[in-house]
């Protein structure tokens, strides 16, 4: 199943005047506005590398059960690896759900749509 995530991209201030005005009930979002929004196509094209997406991809198909196992399956180191999940994870791109004394990486998206402002 292929998952579609919209991502924005604007400068700082208007991510944090957009913010302010739903705060305020001033804006209200619809339903197909970004969710995820960076500062500038460079930061997303690092977070959202060639490597990095075919990670999501390994984690989409693999299902794996730990961060452990992925590193297996990857061959990436495990700190390097966590490092690079937290980050995706911060922007709403992969989900670290704990279970029992494990954390589970589960992609939500697989494909993007950039909306440039």
């Amino acid at each position: 199943m292929r998952k579609t995530i919209t991502i924005g991209i604007m400068s700082q201030e208007a991510i944090r005047a957009r913010v302010l005005a739903i705060a305020r009930g001033d804006y209200r979002p619809q339903p197909k506005e970004p969710k995820i929004w960076f500062t500038s196509m460079k930061s997303l094209a690092e977070v959202l590398s060639d490597e990095n997406r075919r990670l999501l991809h390994i984690i989409m198909q693999t299902k794996p059960e730990s961060i452990s196992a992925l590193a297996e399956q990857t061959g990436r180191k495990p700190s390097n690896l966590s490092r690079t999940l937290k980050t995706m994870s911060n922007y709403g791109i992969i989900e670290l759900r704990r279970e029992r004394n494990l954390v589970r990486p589960i992609a939500k998206a697989t494909e993007f749509r950039i909306l440039a402002t």
